[in-house]
């Protein structure tokens, strides 16, 4: 389930070998290019759809999906056994130890087939614990740890027509979610270890624990209930305005997540500690008649079962 991974080996991890002279002509002839920068000499090239940069000092390979690389598309999903093989490949085509390589980005990502349009689901994805939430109309975005972490939805074929590649044809005629976890930077520090190594990411329990975090984060979101228009708990004027409360509560998150936007209105003085201290009482009266007016999403009971089903599968 392993996506864009970005590499970096320098002269540490190999020894005699002179970088520019040795591995650029391993490189695609076409889009080569040279650069200075302040004296340093920066070859710039490709290995299919995978960027490299080489100086004197490292090689790195970066911005470009290791799955699509290996497999032809990213729609596909990458197992152990396929990311070995891969780091083994790109090992041989530049003639480097790329399992020794440093991993500087970590993408892990699946693609899913949805019964309902990708938005509906963004929809239903409420805030997540000390992250910003970014909704768009193709894409919802959760920021963790200064941005160095990302959850991210999309509209996979959107994304694909919108690069103008070819969407497979299991997929054409689908609704399809693409869930993915991205590290971009700190990536020692943000999953636990000391440094992560080519070699790492076939790992099993390394392997394992990066799927395990995937679906954590997802199961970490505060899901958002539909509302459903239940008469016989509002046959009143008072009772319809609270099923309007509680559908607003929903909407931001949840009863503790509205709580706490009214509390750090009030501290940024945008409300009297009397008009706070009513909004979250009505809030909190509204939560007691949630009963028989919420009902479990069905876009979120479908996501649920397949982020599970995939954890068993790519385990």
């Amino acid at each position: 389930m392993l996506d864009t991974v970005n590499f970096k080996i320098t002269r540490d991890e190999v020894e005699g070998v002179d970088f520019l002279s040795e591995i650029t002509p391993y490189l695609n002839p076409e889009g080569l290019a040279v650069h200075d920068f302040s004296g340093l000499q920066v070859v710039t090239g490709k290995i299919g759809n995978l960027k490299v940069s080489i100086s004197d000092r490292q090689v790195k390979v970066k911005d470009g999906s290791l799955c699509k690389w290996m497999l032809g598309d990213n729609y596909q999903s990458m197992g152990r056994g396929d990311i070995k093989r891969a780091v083994e490949r790109l090992s041989n085509m530049l003639h480097l130890p790329m399992d020794k390589a440093i991993i500087t980005r970590l993408d892990v990502g699946l693609t899913i087939p949805v019964k309902e349009p990708t938005a509906n689901y963004f929809n239903h994805l409420g805030v997540l614990s000390y992250a910003q939430r970014l909704q768009q109309p193709n894409s919802l975005y959760y920021y963790r740890h200064s941005q160095a972490e990302r959850l991210c939805f999309y509209d996979k074929n959107r994304e694909q027509r919108d690069h103008r590649e070819p969407i497979p044809d299991l997929y054409r005629d689908c609704n399809v979610l693409r869930y993915e976890q991205r590290y971009m930077a700190r990536l020692p520090s943000l999953l636990g270890v000391a440094q992560i190594t080519g070699e790492m990411l076939y790992d099993e329990s390394f392997y394992i624990s990066l799927l395990d975090r995937w679906r954590d984060s997802y199961q970490a979101i505060r899901k958002i209930n539909d509302i459903t228009l239940n008469f016989q708990a509002m046959k009143s004027r008072k009772r319809l305005q609270k099923m309007g409360v509680l559908a607003m509560v929903e909407r931001v998150g949840g009863e503790v997540e509205m709580i706490t936007q009214i509390t750090e209105a009030q501290k940024r003085g945008d409300l009297t500690a009397k008009q706070a201290f009513d909004l979250r009482q009505e809030v909190k009266d509204a939560c007691k008649i949630r009963e028989g007016l919420t009902i479990p999403s069905e876009a979120i009971t479908e996501l649920d079962k397949k982020i599970a089903d995939a954890i068993r599968y790519y385990r």
